[in-house]
């Protein structure tokens, strides 16, 4: 029995653990300023403008967004204010997400886009070009609505301009 108290009268210390305070606070790189999630600004009341830009892309899902020509409107937000992560809802039901937690920009919306339909001919999709995204709060507010069409516009070639000079 005396034992048995003596063992619970004596106890291990770790100098390096002892004496030490954690602290539990989130990174301060995971903070950026002006970008929330969907959840905040719905809880905010805060309106969600998508960039119009979308809708003049004509980018073909199964093609990589580096194909496309106007560079610089992929790095331009997708919407504002710039949210974390945005869940991309497609008309037959299939739901994909863009994450970035310095805010989504275009060019991460369409990867995550291009992740899901590369794979896949062109003749097996649809609607095999993007149209745009829209925002209904009403329907869900965490998501935005994928809208494709048949086809593009057509993208002026530069055969012709080779063959006038």
């Amino acid at each position: 029995m005396a034992a048995a108290t003596s063992e619970n009268t004596l106890s291990k210390i770790d100098s390096l653990v002892e004496g030490k305070e954690e602290k539990k606070t989130r990174r301060a790189s995971s903070k950026v300023a002006d970008v929330y999630t969907m959840e905040e600004l719905h809880a905010d009341g805060k309106d969600i403008k998508i960039a119009p830009e979308t809708q003049k892309l004509n980018w073909k899902l199964n093609t990589s967004p580096a194909t496309l020509d106007e560079k610089d409107v992929l790095k331009k937000p997708l919407c504002i204010p710039m949210v974390k992560k945005v869940d991309l809802h497609f008309p037959l039901g299939l739901e994909v997400t863009a994450r970035n937690l310095r805010g989504v920009t275009i060019k991460d919306a369409l990867d995550a886009i291009y992740k899901q339909f590369k794979k896949k001919a062109d003749d097996e999709l649809d609607n095999p070009v993007l149209a745009g995204f829209e925002f209904d709060p009403e329907e869900s507010h965490t998501r935005f609505v994928v809208h494709q069409k048949k086809e593009g516009q057509a993208a002026p070639s530069k055969k012709k301009k080779k063959a006038e000079e």
